[in-house]
């Protein structure tokens, strides 16, 4: 196999994943959309969680062109800052952060939940202590949970929380991103392990497949949603307008949230 020729087959992986999602998700997705969307029609709000590179999806849903508020990111830079690698703030660090007790719920302590929000949890393995803790807390605070995990990644990993339990055991709505354990997609003769991750791949499909029927509920609603648009489509001048009038949104929204 040529370098030209493993790059294929990772595409011809990553379309094995679309494919799977499509044939086998949609039912998930369309109801996660439900519960997003009666959350933030209601003046709700669905937070976002991920840690590693789990956090991808989380930026991927807000804020970013063809995005609209109502989603509330959260994301802990100790858990998520990996560009240093090693040295202060590593990957070492990061990695054991997350297996730490008691850190979820200190994250959600910060920040003032309402019954009628609801949670998305992105996590591959599905099983860190940190990503449970949240899980957890969020039920806990009445709020309904959407995870999206690689199920056969996490049910081939062990269960890390004392509970004896795995994120989609407490989550109301799993979606699988139908990544094969490992996430590495393609192997290569000679090299002993697999290369190129597909998490990343499944995770952006259904957030912004989500998305989508998102606004068309919100719109059938009658509460079409202010979206981020490029100048490109709609002139800089009124795309200057419309980030100002949706980030005023989002702040409006998300103000109760620090205790505003």
């Amino acid at each position: 196999m040529d370098s030209k020729a493993a790059a294929l087959a990772y595409m011809d992986a990553a379309q094995k994943i679309t494919d799977a999602i499509r044939a086998t998700q949609m039912d998930k997705i369309e109801a996660a959309a439900q519960v997003c969307a009666d959350s933030i029609g209601q003046g709700g709000l669905a937070h976002l969680f991920g840690t590693g590179h789990s956090r991808i999806p989380v930026e991927e849903i807000f804020p970013r062109h063809g995005s609209f508020p109502g989603f509330h990111p959260i994301i802990d830079l100790s858990l998520t800052f990996h560009t240093q690698v090693v040295g202060a703030n590593g990957q070492r660090q990061a990695m054991l952060i997350e297996k730490m007790e008691g850190l979820g719920e200190a994250i959600l302590r910060n920040f003032v939940f309402r019954t009628y929000d609801c949670f998305l949890i992105f996590s591959n393995s599905g099983v860190n202590n940190v990503i449970m803790e949240v899980a957890l807390g969020a039920k806990a605070r009445g709020m309904k949970v959407i995870s999206v995990v690689s199920m056969e990644h996490c049910l081939a990993t062990a269960a890390r929380h004392k509970s004896g339990l795995r994120l989609p055991d407490v989550s109301d709505i799993t979606i699988d991103n139908c990544t094969p354990s490992g996430d590495a997609l393609v192997k290569l003769d000679g090299l002993d392990y697999p290369v190129g991750p597909g998490s990343t791949i499944g995770y952006a499909l259904i957030v912004n497949a989500l998305k989508v029927a998102v606004a068309q509920k919100l719109t059938a609603m009658g509460q079409p949603p202010l979206v981020l648009t490029s100048g490109v489509l709609i002139g800089s001048e009124e795309s200057a307008t419309l980030f100002e009038r949706t980030y005023d949104d989002y702040r409006e929204r998300v103000k109760k949230v620090y205790g505003g």
